[in-house]
């Protein structure tokens, strides 16, 4: 673990290489497993405020879970988005290519709103913990993942390179720019 400020952050960020591959996989990250998406406390107003904006994104059977399950779901104190029948995001939609893309994501890219997405999400495959006095910045490997890491390794980008924007998002700009110097002398060191 490498220590930044008051994050814990795994080397294999920085040392594994990772590039989303919608052809691939199908976004099969939003409809596979067993949990929604985590969710941050912060979140949880912005979902209800924006709803009806992304509400006109969605499709019949995510509006249909969210009406009767709420915005979003809490177990065990923790806040994740709603599921389809204990399956599919209920913000997914899918293109023309039968892919999940986010009806949360389609609204911004539309102008209907200014949050992206979750933030969980917009990290991924990057998964953050928050301690009381530390946050855990972590890769999570996941099966469904594979080709996303082969053409990492192809373009030969890393974890965290790939995740930049959400980092920043989380972290903000003088934590990923001392990121990028913790990174380079870490790839020195393992490059002798």
């Amino acid at each position: 673990m490498i220590q930044l400020g008051k994050t814990l952050i795994s080397e294999e960020i920085i040392d594994k290489d990772f590039v989303c591959n919608l052809s691939a996989c199908k976004g099969a990250c939003c409809v596979d497993g067993d949990a929604g998406a985590p969710l941050e406390e912060s979140e949880l107003k912005i979902l209800m405020d924006i709803y009806p904006k992304v509400k006109p994104f969605l499709r019949p059977e995510g509006i249909k879970a969210i009406e009767e399950q709420g915005l979003f779901t809490t177990s065990d104190g923790e806040h994740e988005t709603t599921l389809i029948d204990g399956k599919d995001c209920a913000y997914v939609t899918f293109d023309e290519k039968n892919t999940a893309m986010c009806g949360i994501e389609e609204a911004y890219n539309q102008g209907e709103i200014s949050w992206k997405k979750p933030i969980s999400c917009h990290l991924y495959p990057v998964r953050v913990e928050d301690y009381s006095e530390f946050s855990a910045v972590n890769y999570h490997k996941w099966q469904i993942c594979d080709d996303a890491c082969t053409l990492g390794k192809e373009l030969q980008v890393p974890v965290y390179k790939f995740v930049k924007q959400a980092l920043i998002r989380k972290f903000g700009e003088d934590w990923y720019a001392e990121l990028e110097k913790v990174a380079e002398e870490y790839l020195k060191i393992g490059k002798k």
